[in-house]
């Protein structure tokens, strides 16, 4: 007898991990690596998340918390957002979650039907598409490049509309992005902004990589609009992918739906983290030195990386990401990324991992390794090369 197996997990790998395994088999074969795909920082958690660790691991039983997370916790983010926003948020509408995913999950789920029409632009992070994808809701590509400095406009948006002729129900952003880097500035996002409510899109913005930016601080979408979701994350910037948390805006509309969704689904964030996650937010000067050293590695590789003939870069404008456009010197970037892992031990993500359509000839290249690391991979590609 063939048992039935679901359609839902019939979805593209998230490339990027199959990529990160076939470099740590070459570690573990004794082969040297230098990591430049896998997006997390290459430092743990700041020494106050692990000194209120163990203090609250030495006192606390630990147990099941409310489904939208400790009431302290939510309250130190909306200090946060006044802190570094200027910006009211109601303690109400805060919701920790299990890490972005754990998010994009219940908002995905609170937000849409299966069959609505989600748009997304490509290149972009590919969790995305392939969550939507799962939960049966229509994935619209939006197709972006140099010319709207990777990002969806108000003007592409109503492009795809257009062409379509039919609605889109939801528009997921990310400023800065994953993996371009590049961000959605002043007028612009206002416009976008305002286009989705005009349209009764409900917008949805990552904005995980807040804090991480080289040329002033990224705006929150919460600041422009009471209905768009925020998703927010302690594993980039606070430098804690492991811990699995993170936090959402939600509008009020959805709250209750969300509510009984994160029971069902999730009950709590883990307890653990989220003690440490209201110490991260005291940790500031070690986050902040963590932030000067993406900037000099992204110094060193804008400067070092045409020499080894990546000479058609995006911005990377914030973010830990270099994303090139190699298609002067591949057309298959998984082969190409392949063969360059093979050849000098540098590990990153082909492009196809973002962008199905023209994937092919991108690369990525994360930058939040040590500096030693960064000038080491340059140096071998340079030599790669010649």
């Amino acid at each position: 007898m063939v048992l039935k197996c679901s359609q839902r997990g019939q979805i593209p790998p998230f490339i990027v991990m199959d990529v990160m395994r076939a470099a740590n088999e070459r570690e573990a074969a004794g082969e040297n690596v230098l990591h430049l795909e896998v997006g997390q920082p290459s430092t743990g958690a700041p020494s106050g998340v692990i000194e209120a660790t163990k203090e609250v691991l030495s006192r606390d039983r630990l147990g099941y918390t409310d489904a939208f997370g400790l009431p302290a916790l939510r309250e130190r983010i909306a200090v946060h957002y006044a802190d570094v926003h200027d910006l009211s948020v109601d303690v109400s509408q805060i919701v920790a979650t299990t890490g972005s995913s754990g998010g994009f999950i219940l908002s995905f789920l609170a937000a849409f039907d299966p069959g609505d029409r989600v748009a997304v632009a490509s290149p972009g992070y590919p969790a995305y598409r392939n969550t939507l994808s799962a939960l049966g809701i229509d994935v619209i590509d939006l197709p972006v490049g140099p010319d709207t400095n990777f990002q969806p406009t108000a003007g592409v948006l109503e492009q795809a509309i257009g062409d379509s002729d039919e609605a889109i129900d939801g528009l997921i952003i990310a400023s800065p992005s994953n993996p371009t880097g590049t961000m959605i500035h002043g007028d612009e996002l206002r416009d976008l902004v305002g286009f989705c409510e005009k349209q009764g899109i409900r917008l949805i913005s990552d904005e995980i990589y807040h804090g991480i930016t080289y040329h002033g601080r990224a705006e929150t979408v919460a600041a422009l609009s009471d209905d768009a979701i925020i998703i927010n994350s302690f594993s980039k910037y606070f430098s804690m992918t492991g811990w699995r948390l993170g936090w959402a805006i939600m509008p009020r509309d959805l709250i209750r739906s969300v509510e009984c969704l994160a029971q069902n689904l999730f009950i709590s964030p883990p307890a653990p983290s989220q003690h440490a996650g209201i110490a991260a937010f005291d940790c500031t000067e070690e986050l902040e030195s963590n932030v000067r050293r993406y900037a000099e590695n992204r110094k060193l590789l804008l400067e070092k990386l045409p020499a080894a003939g990546f000479d058609n870069l995006a911005p990377a404008e914030g973010a830990f990401y270099i994303y090139a456009d190699v298609g002067s010197l591949t057309n298959n970037s998984e082969e190409f990324c392949r063969r360059m892992l093979a050849e000098t031990g540098v590990a990153a993500t082909p492009g196809v991992d973002f962008d199905p359509g023209r994937g092919n000839r991108y690369v990525r290249f994360s930058f939040a390794g040590s500096t030693a690391d960064m000038s080491e991979a340059a140096d071998r590609l340079m030599a790669w090369r010649r």
